[in-house]
């Protein structure tokens, strides 16, 4: 069952996070393996990425093994967009530490085949051994990586019409909202929940009744985070904002 940590601000948690993350790459190395994480994008992950290229410039953390799988990507977005998420993460993360880019995966935004994408995408995770250790944000309606409401437990890797709250608040990124794209290539619900540890991170007042709504009414498709409820190994990082209708 999930459970809840509420730290004193945003860069406790994601110092938290991080060294949760250091402690699972240091531990797998030790046991000749590499460690798959499944990573997010947008503002709530910033501070936890820029503390992991701490931890590799200051502290010695090689990413040189890890396998990384990310949440979504927009459709209709090449790689080298500056909206896209790929970018996003080259630019935040990836060109920081020492990790291969061929242990990269972020899902192809465009494709002629987004089903095919879509299914390639599922395979590539199980051929990778499964998620260790997934980083969640959570949208105001709900939705973890780009799965909207209504979205069942039993959805994987597809692609998804992305709701209007959602578009309007990445609109900040974009400049406009004519410019956000209308469909996403994500994750669904049950690779999230396969992943054998999930790491969600929420930030501010604005997220404060999306987590209560997620951690306090029964779990279904209409709040797609509250499914991780029956996650076996979730935790909440919040910060005093975020928990204060709990």
């Amino acid at each position: 069952m999930s459970k809840v940590i509420v730290h004193a601000d945003k860069a406790t948690a994601a110092k938290a996070v991080a060294a949760t993350i250091r402690d699972l790459i240091t531990a797998k190395a030790k046991a000749s393996q590499a460690a798959v994480l499944g990573l997010a994008t947008g503002s709530t992950p910033l501070p936890l990425y820029a503390e992991l290229v701490r931890l590799h410039r200051e502290e010695g953390l090689s990413f040189r093994n890890v396998v990384s799988f990310n949440l979504d990507e927009y459709e209709g977005l090449s790689g080298d967009h500056p909206q896209s998420y790929r970018y996003f993460m080259e630019q935040n993360l990836f060109r920081f530490i020492d990790i291969r880019r061929e242990n990269t995966h972020v899902p192809a935004g465009i494709s002629a085949d987004a089903a095919r994408t879509c299914a390639d995408y599922e395979a590539a995770i199980v051929s990778a051994g499964g998620i260790d250790l997934q980083v969640l944000g959570i949208g105001r309606t709900g939705h973890i990586g780009f799965n909207e409401p209504p979205s069942a437990l039993s959805s994987r890797t597809r692609r998804v019409h992305l709701d209007e709250v959602t578009r309007r608040d990445n609109s900040v990124f974009f400049g406009e909202l004519s410019l956000v794209p209308h469909g996403a290539l994500t994750m669904g619900v049950a690779t999230i929940m396969d992943c054998r540890q999930v790491e969600l991170l929420a930030f501010g007042t604005g997220k404060a009744e999306i987590i209560r709504k997620t951690l306090q009414t029964q779990p279904s498709a209409d709040c797609p985070a509250s499914w991780l409820q029956n996650h076996a190994r979730c935790t909440f990082h919040l910060d005093p904002e975020a928990n204060a209708l709990l």
